[in-house]
């Protein structure tokens, strides 16, 4: 009869145990899921995002893991579709069994697509290539919102930025062309906010719609203001051909454009014709090593990597995350990883800082202004 006790007591421990195991963690393992494209005309971004992530991780394991766990990376392609990057995110969750997602790398819409899933399942998404207000609603205001945790800067934050370096300069004719998508209407609005705030209002208004660079009609709204600055809420292409078609025809106002925008598939599309475009960043300058997050980053690519904007921005995401793990401590479940999140108030990455709380998930303020340069450097 002891024996029969002893093992049904066994039996019992055992399945409370695998009852109380959370989701993508084992003894040894904690699983993360990322989507991004790794293919298409912004492949080469989600591959250096992986690639960083990978070999920081490697980096996690090779010093032991967190609390004697490695960390593993499950990877899939969404090639820049909203469509695919919502069955991926769907995927990782429900068949991947992943712990919590990191760095997404999509369109405005298609992170809020993705939330619809992420959110609902309760799984924490570090890091999102996307600055537009609908993924940074308040937790109280959007429920779902709880599970999205933003590591970049908004629009408001780069297009506010952009706006004050100007008027300190001077310029009070500013003119915007913006892709007619979330992106664009987010960085739309923050332009004409930021320059009510110096009794200003745009000069022109233009769009272009999202994946063309049929730019004619903005064009000849625009240069009708006669402008002394375009600031342009749009991607490399239609960017491109906006600025070419200014200059082609007389103007040559002072272009600005945000980070999205990505800047050197702006240095190829245009080559010399981009020298003087000013672009804002939300990450610290990938070349230069004083600021501890970027020599770590440097560190870790080692001297022949290829530095960049996003390659930075990966590793803050991941450092983010791996923080936030560590800090939770041995007993890990998504909850309890939720609080650690919530509990990362003005927390220093290496000169870089996050800051969340139980309402607010906007992590960081931080832009910074560039120049196109000489042989298509960026320069600050």
């Amino acid at each position: 009869m002891r024996i029969v006790r002893a093992l049904l007591f066994a039996c019992l421990s055992w399945v409370n145990c695998v009852l109380a195991a959370e989701v993508g963690v084992t003894d040894n393992s904690i699983l993360i899921g990322m989507t991004a494209p790794f293919s298409g005309p912004n492949g080469a971004y989600g591959l250096d995002m992986k690639m960083v992530i990978n070999a920081y991780f490697r980096q996690i394991n090779d010093a032991g893991g967190i609390h004697g766990r490695r960390l593993e990376l499950r990877a899939l392609d969404d090639g820049y579709e909203t469509d695919r990057a919502v069955a991926n995110t769907r995927a990782l969750i429900s068949q991947e069994k992943v712990f919590a997602l990191v760095a997404s790398y999509g369109s405005s819409p298609t992170t809020a697509a993705m939330n619809e899933v992420f959110g609902v399942a309760k799984v924490p998404l570090v890091g999102a290539i996307s600055g537009a207000d609908s993924i940074r609603q308040l937790p109280r205001d959007n429920p779902k919102n709880r599970y999205m945790f933003n590591v970049r800067a908004s629009y408001a934050n780069e297009t506010e930025a952009i706006v004050n370096q100007l008027v300190s300069l001077g310029f009070s004719n500013i003119a915007v062309l913006y892709q007619n998508d979330g992106f664009g209407k987010s960085g739309l609005d923050g332009v004409v906010t930021a320059l009510r705030k110096h009794n200003q209002a745009p000069v022109a208004v233009a769009t272009v719609e999202r994946n063309s660079a049929e730019v004619g009609q903005a064009v000849q709204t625009i240069a009708q203001a006669n402008p002394q600055a375009v600031i342009m809420v749009t991607l490399y292409k239609p960017t491109a051909a906006f600025v070419r078609a200014m200059r082609k025809i007389g103007q040559k106002p002072q272009f600005m454009t945000l980070s999205p925008v990505g800047a050197d598939l702006l240095v190829q599309e245009l080559g010399d014709e981009a020298r003087g475009i000013g672009i804002s960043q939300v990450m610290p300058y990938p070349w230069n090593d004083t600021t501890p997050l970027v020599r770590e980053y440097q560190k870790l690519l080692g001297q022949n990597g290829k530095f960049s904007y996003y390659g930075v921005e990966a590793y803050a995401m991941a450092k983010v995350l791996v923080d936030a793990i560590r800090k939770t401590g041995k007993e890990l479940s998504r909850e309890k990883l939720l609080s650690s999140l919530e509990g990362m108030q003005n927390h220093d990455l290496g000169g870089y800082r996050v800051s969340y709380s139980a309402n607010d998930r906007l992590g960081s303020r931080f832009v910074d202004l560039t120049v196109i340069g000489n042989s298509g450097r960026v320069l600050r």
